[in-house]
């Protein structure tokens, strides 16, 4: 025993394993307590759900080298603004649709999900709407008859008709203005939003 030097005794490895798994659960928990603060909804990178009620725009942000989302002037969904329970109601009337109807399945949410049909991340600013007065309209249409108002961008590519009820399309543009409001860190990159007038 006594030949063995102290750097490679048993024990010493041994409390040593102990020591750092320890040090290493402390760490990861602090970690995940600081994750759960970054990613709740009104906080400073994901706004509270009543940020539908507001113009949502992009601009360059020199310091970080990506765009990232603006809030401006009061522009609500629908022509109605809503108090913070009713935008979250709808807001989640928009998620449980995306999740019942397996929209990942095809879509990219926050870098989640497949990448046959466009990343939703942005969608509410996705240029293919042409003006952002009609936008709402035309997402709605889109998402009760997709098979009638085809947007393929030359892929060839088609939605489905997932028999999504007015109700629920409402909730769907809801979720994805609200999601297009989080500060996603320049993700997707050389994304192209919308051309709006001026968001202030």
């Amino acid at each position: 025993m006594n030949d063995i030097p102290w750097w490679s005794r048993e024990d010493l490895w041994r409390k040593t394993a102990i020591w750092v798994t320890a040090f290493m659960a402390v760490v990861l928990m602090a970690l995940t307590f600081d994750t759960v603060r970054q990613i709740t909804e009104g906080g400073e990178r994901v706004p509270a759900y009543g940020v539908i009620n507001n113009k949502i725009f992009y601009e360059y942000d020199d310091e970080h080298g990506y765009q990232v989302p603006r809030i401006g002037e009061t522009a609500p969904l629908f022509g109605e603004v809503l108090d913070e329970e009713a935008a979250k109601s709808l807001v989640a009337l928009g998620k449980l649709t995306v999740q019942a109807k397996n929209c990942m399945n095809c879509h990219t949410l926050l870098g989640n999900g497949a990448y046959y049909a466009p990343d939703l991340t942005k969608a509410w600013l996705d240029p293919g709407w042409v003006h952002e007065d009609s936008r709402e309209q035309l997402m709605i249409a889109f998402l009760t008859d997709p098979e009638g108002n085809a947007r393929t961008f030359g892929t060839g590519r088609r939605m489905p008709n997932l028999d999504i009820t007015e109700e629920e399309a409402r909730g769907v543009v809801a979720f994805l203005k609200w999601m297009s409001s989080i500060n996603t860190n320049g993700f997707p990159r050389g994304f192209t939003p919308l051309e709006q007038e001026d968001g202030a």
